[in-house]
């Protein structure tokens, strides 16, 4: 949008991405319609956009109609949430005739209940909605109007998915394993120094706080390790599983395998492939769930701190939580102000003992805070 010029309350301004690959990746899935303002300006235009506003009620009369469907279609499919989708579904609404108010012509939920008659609930965070459009629509009506992720209405019972069931089955199962847990901070600055110059070229910070884990993991196989029936397990390979939220409620945690021996960019063209086949439930069995170690990234809420819950047939789990600026005093008194990030190991004491977590952790924060250039090598 250019600078100086205004867009209708609600309306998509702009999208935040990582990497240049993703802006290619928006501009390819943009909406149809998007080009038919300079098309009009051109004077050859000039004479087909008033064609359906000279004559209203004959022959152009249908030509409006069609424009709120090419909002939500690309490349000839219809751009819907998953949530939008099964609402449509359960309340009877044709899709192909509904003109989408997310991202690219996207279609969501409440573009659904809309349809249906419903009052709109707020959007879902994972629907990439602005959400300013709808929340200001529901506040004069209810101040109290929830602005999280929810997966029901107020008053509804909502049965569990299959992943939701899957997940909830596994953490019962964690509640059997004789845990601790121990907490580490680690100086950021050369790693987000690093990450300004490697993120030009498609690496994520997911991806590279992988890699870290995963070099600092090949030093300390203790705590790659797991228990099982037959005693302590060694895995051959560093697969480092990420948990991934679903915008329909659950975890799952694609796995970068030989992620210690990985090229640092392949790693993140991995990673990328994942995460897309991972929305839209294409990922196999074994691209989530042979991690030998799990990673846990809540930086980009600006979490200070948190514990994750150790996923069954794992020795560990690593809960990332934000960097931000802090005061720091030096070893000769001096006092600076520095880059800082609180991470929180979570290990099965039965394989992992809390000297062994410590010096993984000490190890780890060494590698991030001196050579994180190390990671590209």
């Amino acid at each position: 949008m250019p600078a100086g010029s205004t867009a209708p309350v609600g309306e998509t301004i702009g999208l935040i991405v990582e990497t240049e690959a993703e802006i290619a990746d928006v501009k390819a899935k943009a909406p149809s319609s998007a080009p038919a303002a300079p098309a009009a300006a051109a004077p050859p235009a000039a004479p087909a956009p008033p064609t359906p506003v000279s004559a209203p009620a004959a022959v152009s009369a249908p030509a409006p109609v069609t424009a709120p469907v090419a909002a939500s279609v690309s490349n000839g499919r219809l751009i819907v949430s998953p949530r939008a989708r099964k609402l449509a579904s359960q309340m009877g609404v044709d899709l192909a005739g509904l003109r989408g108010t997310g991202p690219n012509g996207r279609i969501q939920a409440e573009d659904v209940e809309k349809a249906a008659g419903r009052p709109v609930t707020p959007p879902r965070v994972g629907e990439g909605t602005s959400a300013a459009a709808v929340v200001g629509d529901t506040v004069s009506a209810s101040p109290s109007a929830p602005s999280g992720n929810s997966f029901g209405a107020p008053g509804d019972t909502v049965a569990f998915n299959t992943l939701q069931a899957a997940v909830n089955r596994n953490m019962e199962a964690s509640l059997a394993v004789p845990c601790f847990r121990v907490g580490y901070t680690i100086t950021t600055d050369k790693l987000d120094a690093f990450y300004k110059q490697v993120k030009l070229k498609g690496v994520t910070m997911t991806a590279l706080l992988a890699k870290a884990v995963a070099v600092t993991l090949a030093r300390h196989p203790q705590v790659n390790a797991a228990t099982t029936a037959s005693g302590m397990s060694y895995p051959a390979e560093v697969n480092v599983a990420v948990a991934v939220a679903m915008e329909d409620g659950g975890l799952i945690t694609p796995v970068l395998r030989n992620a210690d021996r990985t090229d640092l960019y392949e790693l993140s063209r991995q990673w990328g492939d994942l995460v897309k086949r991972s929305r839209s439930k294409q990922l196999q069995p074994e691209e989530y769930s042979t991690g030998t170690f799990t990673l846990s990234n809540l930086g980009m809420f600006g979490v200070d701190r948190f514990d994750a819950i150790l996923p069954p047939g794992t020795g560990a789990i690593l809960a990332v939580a934000a960097s931000r600026p802090t005061v720091v005093a030096g070893k000769d008194g001096s006092i600076a102000v520095k880059r800082q990030m609180q991470v929180n190991l979570t290990a099965d004491h039965r394989v992992i003992y809390g000297a062994d977590g410590a010096a993984f952790l000490k190890d780890l924060a060494e590698l991030i805070d001196t050579r994180p250039e190390s990671l590209a090598l």
